[in-house]
């Protein structure tokens, strides 16, 4: 397997003009080609290097307690599975006499609304180099119509809807930067001076001016852009017609003019792609499987999907195929904990589950996944918080790599498109800042029309409260909403960034969770207790209040 590293560097910009000459696909995603075993293998070395450097840390030898593991299997055997809590000390105080090997940058994202606010993640030079090809390779994947026939030029106008720096996805356009000539809307240093929401607004509005070749970003933040745009086409959106487009090139409008004969003719409503012709659509979040057939529609390109985080870097990436993703074998080393396992872990705390690897994984089983970061990183058998799904164990006509779905976040946490992790304790200090009468409440998350998720409380009102009578549905919301985006700005940019209002609330008959714990026999989660405990809540009658 061959990457783009070492005295032979070109640019990637130039290896596009040479394609023919140059086996570009072999270079950054000849890791499809591999055997399960030559992965496995690559994996092994890597982690091998791993557990060398990270034992012999402070950080490592506080967490071995002294052992010194020297295989895998005795790495898995003496790590405990660990979570943020184990590094928090080290990481948010930046020791770096603490690491393994010394970061370049430090990288955040969001932990627990206001109670934690942020997590930090050293990241070395060879991760980064990692990152790097694993973007590259991404291009490569998402813009080629074959092997080695990648449609991307130099010159292609690049619109980015990802999270800026400190989050990990802030890298991005800084990595092709650096190597592709594209023009980037807006610019990279034009963007970096906006806040996220403004550099989304600013580079639509030029992609609208000039056209757009490519988009990466998150999975909610295309969609809404994606909506914006049929609204404003179709004249739904206030003081906007289809013939009110802000100013355009004389291209583009006379791609407007077309697009909207055809529309007309065919009684439908505009859409991006009778306007655009992307040659890459690359999706990034948790709620990419929501979007990704209203997105391929509109767009007319099949979405890419790839899955990265703060912690664990540039992850997955899916295939030709759209079956998938496969695991980059450089990035981390991944263990699983069977679902079963997970939720076991979740009611009891103390209960340390067991974790397979990905070639003990079976199709159609949900799995909550443990991470290791390799080439000097700071997390070993930690518990990121995501689910995935084996897709397929023994790949598919483009791979014999395991492809694997991401599900969504583990039970006990609510996350919207992206921006918010809404957990027990958020939903739990929210009623007690509003001080509304609320005896019980479990949240779930749900998703309208399938495919837009929200969070829904049920809930019961106490009765003998002297407020109780004027607490409305409306009033619920309200008051919780304030104290939602008080203790999350991430919350708030739901509603700031992407319009999206994500607060349902129900109102059940008093007595009914006392009803349902008797009948269950167990105590009902108060984070996505599943539909039978909802239909069996809502079994014993709701409240309406107007």
């Amino acid at each position: 397997m061959k990457r783009g590293t070492g005295s032979s560097r070109m640019r990637y910009a130039d290896k596009l003009e040479h394609q023919h000459e140059l086996d570009l696909w072999g270079e950054y995603c000849g890791f499809l080609s591999l055997s399960p075993e030559k992965f496995n293998r690559i994996q092994e070395r890597l982690m091998e290097e791993q557990i060398r450097v990270w034992s012999e840390s402070g950080l490592g030898q506080r967490i071995l307690k002294g052992k010194k593991p020297r295989s895998i299997r005795e790495f898995r055997e003496m790590v405990p599975l660990t979570r943020y809590e184990d590094y928090a000390d080290v990481l948010l105080n930046r020791r770096v006499d603490m690491l393994p090997a010394p970061p370049v940058i430090w990288l955040e994202t969001t932990w627990e609304g206001g109670r934690h606010p942020v997590k930090t993640a050293p990241y070395t030079q060879d991760m980064i180099e990692a990152l790097n090809n694993n973007m590259l390779a991404i291009v490569t994947l998402a813009s080629s119509s074959e092997p080695n026939e990648s449609l991307l030029r130099n010159g292609d106008r690049m619109l980015f809807g990802l999270a800026p720096l400190p989050y990990v996805t802030g890298l991005f356009p800084h990595v092709l930067e650096k190597e592709i000539d594209f023009r980037f809307l807006p610019p990279v240093r034009q963007a970096n001076a906006m806040s996220f929401g403004q550099r989304n607004k600013e580079g639509f509005k030029m992609g609208l001016e000039t056209g757009i070749d490519g988009f990466f970003g998150m999975t909610s933040v295309i969609a809404y852009m994606t909506e914006q745009f049929i609204n404003s086409a179709s004249g739904e959106k206030k003081g906007t017609s289809s013939g009110k487009m802000r100013r355009v090139s004389p291209r583009m409008a006379l791609r407007f003019l077309k697009a909207k004969r055809t529309c007309e003719k065919e009684g439908r409503h505009m859409v991006p792609g009778d306007v655009f012709s992307l040659k890459t659509l690359v999706c990034a979040g948790t709620d990419t499987r929501c979007y990704k057939d209203f997105l391929g529609e509109a767009w007319g390109i099949t979405p890419h999907e790839i899955f990265a985080g703060t912690e664990m870097s540039l992850l997955c990436t899916e295939t030709n195929s759209h079956d998938g993703m496969v695991f980059f074998p450089d990035s981390c080393f991944p263990e699983f904990i069977p679902e079963e396992e997970s939720l076991r872990s979740q009611r009891d705390p103390s209960y340390q589950p067991r974790t397979l690897l990905l070639s003990e994984l079976q199709d159609g089983h949900d799995y909550e996944l443990v991470i290791t970061s390799l080439k000097g990183g700071a997390f070993a058998r930690y518990r990121v918080g995501d689910m995935f799904r084996c897709v397929h164990l023994n790949g598919d006509s483009t791979t014999g790599l395991p492809l694997v779905q991401y599900v969504d976040r583990i039970n006990n946490v609510i996350d919207i498109a992206g921006f918010t992790r809404i957990t027990e304790n958020s939903i739990n200090d929210a009623i007690r800042l509003s001080r509304l009468p609320i005896t019980s409440c479990t949240a779930a998350k749900e998703w309208e029309k399938g495919r837009r998720p929200y969070l829904h409380l049920y809930l019961e009102i106490d009765p003998e409260s002297v407020d109780s009578a004027a607490v409305s549905v409306q009033v619920l919301r309200e008051h919780l909403k304030v104290y939602f985006k008080f203790m999350d700005t991430d919350y708030d940019d739901l509603e700031k960034m992407l319009g999206i209002d994500p607060l349902r609330i129900t109102v059940l008959k008093c007595g009914s969770f006392q009803h349902c714990r008797e009948e269950l026999g167990e105590d009902i989660p108060a984070i996505n207790p599943g539909k039978y405990v909802i239909n069996k809540l809502m079994s014993y009658g709701t409240i309406q209040r107007r």
